[in-house]
């Protein structure tokens, strides 16, 4: 099968995104398919082959990254030449609309992952107000739902995802729930000693945590717990990997909490890094409450880290409360108290990060790509027969309505 990923996002950029584009390219090539990936330039040399790049500027937004345009002749030129079977979109904007675009023009099947609670990302527009942000939501979440009826399949990463896009956005047919598979092999061969030795923690119990460091990821939260945990417990160190448009912000936050000196900031970490910086940790701690599927979270998992979360969606998909670590409430006591009940519990820790690996190994990359498979060829059947998915308009619809529904 001949199949086109279209991304905002890929390699160098590390982020939820581009490592599940990765995972899927990854094993569906080497079970014999070709994956072509379309993606944004960044000054970085691709090693893979069929990874091809559109022009892109550094914009003054929130987050750092280069922002693709979608205009590139040699794609135009290109995308007839490869026969595809399918157009796979990871974004609904910037290539997502060329992927929307191409699928239209030759006749293609499109598919899209939902990977992003978008409608929680309205706080980056600069208007304060309430019922503006309000409105701004709904807006938001009213273009989705006009994307999605150009799709001939949704892809959920998790249970949670599911019941939102269903619920609240009235997705009715022709989804399914696959989550972003991980090769566990990384995590299993990482030299913890290492980046112990590099940071110099000794005999520090190092509660870690990844991610953007922006406001939808909860860091404040994390961050008031840490600091209650550590009057209890001296001897623990809080590592935050990532950066982003909050990092001055967390900074000064760590100043004023008299934490300084136990919380350090790495920066953005590369992927290939990332299992050596879990593996030397002792527990994982997660805060944030607008996860599709928490991947960060199972990435911990296969490092072998008890995890205390805030209960949330996308998390609570990965993490049962009480077999691989504890769900909190969204609040610094309560996560707090979590960490320390962990930590200061040899052996509690010890069964948590045994049910950690287990469950780990049951998200197999092959296997879930394989699932993928089945709905790239039920998308192709449907785009013969002329079906799109279907999307009601609940936010036109009576509350009643909305509470059968």
């Amino acid at each position: 099968m001949h199949i086109a990923y279209f991304t905002n996002f890929y390699l160098p950029v590390v982020n939820g995104v581009a490592r599940s584009v990765q995972s899927f390219r990854d094993a569906l090539t080497a079970m014999g398919h070709n994956v072509f990936v379309f993606a944004q330039e960044d000054n970085y040399e691709d090693t893979e082959p069929f990874i091809f790049r559109y022009p892109s500027l550094r914009l003054p937004l929130p987050v750092d990254i280069p922002t693709a345009l979608p205009v590139s002749p040699f794609v135009d030129q290109l995308i007839p030449k490869l026969k595809l079977d399918i157009i796979h979109t990871h974004h609904p904007v910037l290539l997502g609309q060329t992927a929307a675009a191409k699928a239209r023009d030759y006749n293609l099947p499109l598919v899209f992952t939902f990977h992003t609670q978008y409608q929680e990302y309205t706080h980056y527009f600069p208007f304060p107000q309430e019922q503006v942000q309000e409105f701004i939501k709904s807006r938001v979440m009213s273009w989705l739902r006009d994307f999605m009826r150009k799709c001939q399949h949704i892809v959920i990463p998790s249970e949670s995802m599911r019941s939102i896009l269903v619920n609240d956005y009235g997705l009715v047919d022709r989804f399914t729930v696959i989550p972003t598979g991980i090769d566990i092999t990384p995590f299993k061969e990482a030299n913890a000693a290492a980046i112990r030795s590099q940071w110099n923690w000794n005999d520090d119990k190092i509660i870690i945590s990844a991610g953007r460091l922006a406001e939808e990821k909860n860091w404040v939260t994390l961050l008031n717990a840490f600091a209650l945990a550590q009057k209890s417990q001296p001897n623990i160190r809080l590592v935050l990997l990532g950066d982003g448009p909050q990092a001055e912000a967390l900074r000064q936050l760590v100043g004023e909490l008299g934490i300084t000196e136990r919380v350090t900031f790495t920066g953005n970490v590369p992927f290939t890094e990332m299992p050596m910086y879990l593996k030397a940790a002792d527990l994982f701690a997660f805060a944030s409450i607008t996860e599709t599927q928490g991947l960060v979270t199972l990435e911990a998992m296969a490092a072998g880290l008890p995890v205390v979360a805030v209960d949330a969606s996308g998390t609570r998909d990965i993490l049962e409360d009480g077999k691989q670590g504890l769900l909190v409430q969204n609040d610094a006591n309560d996560l707090a108290n979590g960490i320390v009940k962990v930590i200061e519990n040899p052996s509690l820790m010890s069964k948590f990060k045994s049910a950690a690996l287990r469950t780990s190994r049951a998200y197999d990359s092959q296997r879930l790509a394989r699932k993928m498979l089945k709905v790239y060829e039920q998308a192709i059947q449907d785009k013969k027969d002329e079906q799109y998915v279907m999307v009601e308009d609940r936010s036109a619809m009576p509350l009643a309505e909305k509470v059968n529904a």
